[in-house]
Protein backbone atom coordinates (compact mmCIF):
# COMPACT_ATOMS: atom_id res chain seq x y z
CA UNK A 1 0.00 0.00 0.00
CA UNK A 2 1.27 3.47 -0.84
CA UNK A 3 0.50 6.21 1.64
CA UNK A 4 -0.34 9.76 0.41
CA UNK A 5 2.83 11.22 1.90
CA UNK A 6 4.92 8.85 -0.17
CA UNK A 7 5.91 6.71 2.82
CA UNK A 8 6.06 3.12 1.82
CA UNK A 9 5.00 0.52 4.29
CA UNK A 10 7.58 -2.14 5.07
CA UNK A 11 6.76 -5.53 3.73
CA UNK A 12 5.72 -7.74 6.57
CA UNK A 13 6.97 -11.23 6.83
CA UNK A 14 4.76 -14.08 7.72
CA UNK A 15 6.21 -16.14 10.50
CA UNK A 16 5.12 -19.63 11.31
CA UNK A 17 4.35 -20.31 14.91
CA UNK A 18 6.73 -22.88 16.26
CA UNK A 19 4.93 -25.52 18.24
CA UNK A 20 6.61 -26.25 21.54
CA UNK A 21 5.89 -29.78 22.75
CA UNK A 22 8.24 -29.83 25.73
CA UNK A 23 5.68 -28.58 28.29
CA UNK A 24 2.66 -30.27 26.82
CA UNK A 25 0.46 -31.54 29.63
CA UNK A 26 2.05 -29.29 32.25
CA UNK A 27 -1.19 -27.43 33.01
CA UNK A 28 -2.93 -30.67 33.90
CA UNK A 29 0.09 -31.89 35.86
CA UNK A 30 0.27 -28.61 37.78
CA UNK A 31 -3.43 -28.89 38.63
CA UNK A 32 -3.00 -32.48 39.77
CA UNK A 33 0.09 -31.57 41.81
CA UNK A 34 -1.88 -28.82 43.59
CA UNK A 35 -4.72 -31.24 44.25
CA UNK A 36 -2.31 -33.87 45.58
CA UNK A 37 -0.69 -31.27 47.85
CA UNK A 38 -4.15 -30.49 49.24
CA UNK A 39 -4.79 -34.21 49.85
CA UNK A 40 -1.44 -34.52 51.66
CA UNK A 41 -1.93 -31.35 53.76
CA UNK A 42 -5.39 -32.53 54.84
CA UNK A 43 -4.14 -36.09 55.50
CA UNK A 44 -6.60 -37.48 52.94
CA UNK A 45 -4.26 -39.36 50.59
CA UNK A 46 -0.57 -39.63 49.82
CA UNK A 47 -0.16 -39.59 46.06
CA UNK A 48 3.01 -38.33 44.42
CA UNK A 49 4.39 -37.49 41.01
CA UNK A 50 6.95 -40.13 40.08
CA UNK A 51 10.33 -38.76 39.06
CA UNK A 52 11.73 -39.89 35.73
CA UNK A 53 14.78 -42.06 36.45
CA UNK A 54 17.89 -40.46 34.96
CA UNK A 55 21.55 -41.37 35.03
CA UNK A 56 23.90 -38.43 35.60
CA UNK A 57 27.04 -38.57 33.50
CA UNK A 58 28.61 -35.12 33.85
CA UNK A 59 27.89 -32.71 36.69
CA UNK A 60 29.51 -29.34 37.30
CA UNK A 61 29.08 -29.03 41.05
CA UNK A 62 30.71 -25.59 41.20
CA UNK A 63 28.14 -24.14 38.81
CA UNK A 64 25.34 -26.40 40.10
CA UNK A 65 24.66 -27.69 36.62
CA UNK A 66 24.04 -31.06 35.03
CA UNK A 67 26.00 -31.14 31.77
CA UNK A 68 25.11 -34.62 30.59
CA UNK A 69 22.45 -37.12 31.61
CA UNK A 70 20.26 -39.75 30.02
CA UNK A 71 17.14 -41.70 30.86
CA UNK A 72 18.17 -44.73 32.84
CA UNK A 73 15.01 -46.74 32.19
CA UNK A 74 11.56 -46.09 30.78
CA UNK A 75 9.21 -44.48 33.26
CA UNK A 76 5.92 -46.12 34.13
CA UNK A 77 2.96 -43.86 34.90
CA UNK A 78 2.95 -40.31 36.25
CA UNK A 79 1.53 -40.77 39.76
CA UNK A 80 1.21 -43.36 42.49
CA UNK A 81 0.40 -43.53 46.16
CA UNK A 82 -2.05 -44.72 48.76
CA UNK A 83 -5.63 -43.78 49.62
CA UNK A 84 -7.83 -45.52 52.19
CA UNK A 85 -5.39 -48.42 52.33
CA UNK A 86 -5.51 -48.94 48.56
CA UNK A 87 -2.74 -48.51 46.02
CA UNK A 88 -3.47 -45.88 43.34
CA UNK A 89 -1.55 -45.49 40.09
CA UNK A 90 -2.43 -43.27 37.14
CA UNK A 91 -1.24 -41.50 34.02
CA UNK A 92 -2.19 -37.89 33.21
CA UNK A 93 -2.34 -36.55 29.66
CA UNK A 94 -3.59 -33.50 27.81
CA UNK A 95 -4.64 -33.50 24.19
CA UNK A 96 -5.57 -30.79 21.72
CA UNK A 97 -7.08 -33.41 19.42
CA UNK A 98 -10.78 -32.61 19.04
CA UNK A 99 -11.82 -36.10 17.96
CA UNK A 100 -10.27 -38.06 20.80
CA UNK A 101 -7.22 -39.22 22.65
CA UNK A 102 -4.38 -40.68 20.52
CA UNK A 103 -3.28 -43.98 22.06
CA UNK A 104 0.25 -43.26 20.84
CA UNK A 105 0.43 -40.70 23.69
CA UNK A 106 0.88 -43.67 26.01
CA UNK A 107 3.91 -45.89 25.41
CA UNK A 108 3.68 -49.68 25.22
CA UNK A 109 5.60 -50.16 28.46
CA UNK A 110 3.15 -47.79 30.18
CA UNK A 111 0.19 -49.79 28.86
CA UNK A 112 1.81 -52.95 30.22
CA UNK A 113 2.33 -51.22 33.58
CA UNK A 114 -1.35 -50.17 33.65
CA UNK A 115 -2.32 -53.77 32.84
CA UNK A 116 -0.06 -55.09 35.63
CA UNK A 117 -1.55 -52.72 38.22
CA UNK A 118 -5.10 -53.53 37.12
CA UNK A 119 -4.45 -57.29 37.21
CA UNK A 120 -2.93 -56.89 40.70
CA UNK A 121 -6.18 -55.26 41.93
CA UNK A 122 -4.65 -51.80 42.31
CA UNK A 123 -6.75 -48.75 41.46
CA UNK A 124 -5.47 -47.62 38.09
CA UNK A 125 -6.79 -45.06 35.64
CA UNK A 126 -6.03 -42.31 33.15
CA UNK A 127 -6.83 -38.66 33.63
CA UNK A 128 -7.19 -37.03 30.22
CA UNK A 129 -7.86 -33.37 29.57
CA UNK A 130 -9.33 -32.32 26.23
CA UNK A 131 -7.98 -28.77 26.09
CA UNK A 132 -10.20 -27.61 23.20
CA UNK A 133 -13.29 -28.39 25.27
CA UNK A 134 -11.79 -27.64 28.69
CA UNK A 135 -12.97 -31.07 29.84
CA UNK A 136 -11.11 -33.50 32.07
CA UNK A 137 -12.05 -37.17 32.40
CA UNK A 138 -11.06 -40.11 34.56
CA UNK A 139 -11.06 -43.36 32.57
CA UNK A 140 -10.61 -46.55 34.56
CA UNK A 141 -7.89 -48.97 33.48
CA UNK A 142 -10.56 -51.60 32.85
CA UNK A 143 -12.26 -49.42 30.22
CA UNK A 144 -8.97 -48.22 28.74
CA UNK A 145 -7.68 -51.78 28.34
CA UNK A 146 -11.02 -52.98 27.00
CA UNK A 147 -10.85 -50.33 24.29
CA UNK A 148 -7.28 -50.99 23.18
CA UNK A 149 -7.71 -54.78 23.37
CA UNK A 150 -11.05 -54.99 21.53
CA UNK A 151 -11.41 -51.94 19.30
CA UNK A 152 -7.82 -51.49 18.20
CA UNK A 153 -8.19 -48.02 16.69
CA UNK A 154 -5.41 -45.48 17.17
CA UNK A 155 -7.65 -42.88 18.81
CA UNK A 156 -10.05 -43.31 21.72
CA UNK A 157 -12.96 -41.06 20.72
CA UNK A 158 -13.94 -38.27 23.10
CA UNK A 159 -17.41 -39.84 23.11
CA UNK A 160 -15.91 -42.95 24.73
CA UNK A 161 -14.65 -40.79 27.59
CA UNK A 162 -18.07 -39.14 27.88
CA UNK A 163 -19.87 -42.51 27.95
CA UNK A 164 -17.41 -44.71 29.87
CA UNK A 165 -15.35 -42.17 31.80
CA UNK A 166 -16.13 -39.80 34.63
CA UNK A 167 -16.05 -36.04 34.13
CA UNK A 168 -13.89 -34.22 36.67
CA UNK A 169 -15.39 -30.79 37.24
CA UNK A 170 -13.02 -27.85 37.66
CA UNK A 171 -12.77 -26.66 41.25
CA UNK A 172 -10.95 -23.87 42.99
CA UNK A 173 -8.91 -25.59 45.71
CA UNK A 174 -8.95 -29.22 44.56
CA UNK A 175 -8.58 -28.44 40.86
CA UNK A 176 -8.68 -32.07 39.69
CA UNK A 177 -10.56 -33.81 42.50
CA UNK A 178 -10.30 -37.37 41.21
CA UNK A 179 -10.82 -38.83 44.71
CA UNK A 180 -14.38 -37.49 44.62
CA UNK A 181 -15.06 -39.87 41.72
CA UNK A 182 -13.34 -42.81 43.43
CA UNK A 183 -15.42 -42.16 46.56
CA UNK A 184 -18.67 -42.12 44.56
CA UNK A 185 -17.68 -45.42 42.91
CA UNK A 186 -16.95 -46.93 46.33
CA UNK A 187 -20.32 -45.70 47.68
CA UNK A 188 -22.12 -47.38 44.77
CA UNK A 189 -20.67 -50.82 45.64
Amino acid sequence: MNYPSGIKKDKTTITRRKIDYKNRGMNLENDINETNNYYIEKNIAFIYKKPTPIKLVKVDYKKGRIDEAYFEMPSTTDYNGIYNGKYIDFEAKETTNQKGFPITNIHKHQIQHIRNIYNSKGICFLIVRFTKYNETYLLLAKDFLEYIDNVGKSIIPREYFINKGFRIKDKYIKKVDYLEILNKMEDEK
